[in-house]
């Protein structure tokens, strides 16, 4: 069969069957959606996740509809990496499950473009890691570091610390975090920090400076300085843009 026969048979079948075969993707959640971040589609799962009754329920909301608004901005900002032309294949990442737990999931998104070549939205799938022993082997391999960051992060600690607890050497566990989280342990215990501060900037009225102490960072300037290039905006006028 040649090229021209595949592209044929796939026109035939339109859109609409295309995105129904996600339904027959158990524990895998898909979703599309345009430039402004609305909700186009979602497959069961994702609506299921969402605890809402039918796709009706999904269609023009946003993440802000719901999920926690720092988690929400997390995924705006991630989409907009998309719409710039961006992808992310196979990230592994903490999210929530639709009982509010706190679980391992492998997401992957790419941007959505006309016949024209212009990108008008993005989709995605994600995958909750719990039973696919493969993706757990490495969740298994950063488990103990990572579990202490998260249980940790607001206080002062060291790599060869980290890695006394994790029972590596540093070399061994700066690898394990590069291999499985594509990033070093510095950088996740950054970001960590970074995530517990945009949600207290959301979800209290704790002085900006005091979120930074509260977080892991003893420097108030310098925690100003990482909040603004990790999510691209200074904490007071996120703080701002979070309450109108």
């Amino acid at each position: 069969m040649t090229e021209q026969n595949v592209s044929r048979f796939i026109a035939q079948m339109g859109g609409e069957q295309l995105i129904s075969m996600f339904d027959l993707l158990p524990g895998v959640l898909f979703w599309i959606k345009d430039k402004n971040h609305n909700f186009i589609h979602a497959n069961q799962a994702f609506i299921d996740h969402k605890s809402v009754k039918g796709l009706q329920k999904i269609v023009g909301k946003t993440d802000f509809d719901f999920s926690p608004p720092h988690l929400a901005k997390q995924f705006i900002r991630d989409d907009n990496k998309i719409l710039a032309g961006q992808s992310v294949t196979e990230r592994l990442e903490m999210n929530m499950t639709e009982t509010g737990d706190a679980a391992w999931y492998a997401t992957s998104k790419r941007p959505i473009t006309n016949k024209q070549g212009e990108i008008i939205g993005s989709y995605g799938i994600t995958r909750h890691l719990q039973k696919q022993t493969i993706a757990l082997s490495g969740v298994d391999a950063v488990k103990v570091p990572v579990d202490y960051i998260r249980s940790h992060y607001h206080q002062h600690f060291t790599i060869d610390e980290l890695a006394e607890v994790a029972h590596l050497s540093v070399s061994a566990l700066e690898r394990r975090f590069k291999k499985y989280l594509a990033k070093t342990p510095k950088q996740f215990i950054n970001e960590v920090r970074l995530e517990n501060a945009r949600r207290l900037l959301v979800e209290s009225n704790t002085p900006i400076s005091q979120v930074g102490e509260e977080t892991g960072f003893t420097d108030h300037s310098y925690f100003s300085k990482q909040f603004r290039l990790f999510f691209g905006v200074l904490p007071s006028d996120f703080r701002q843009s979070s309450r109108k």
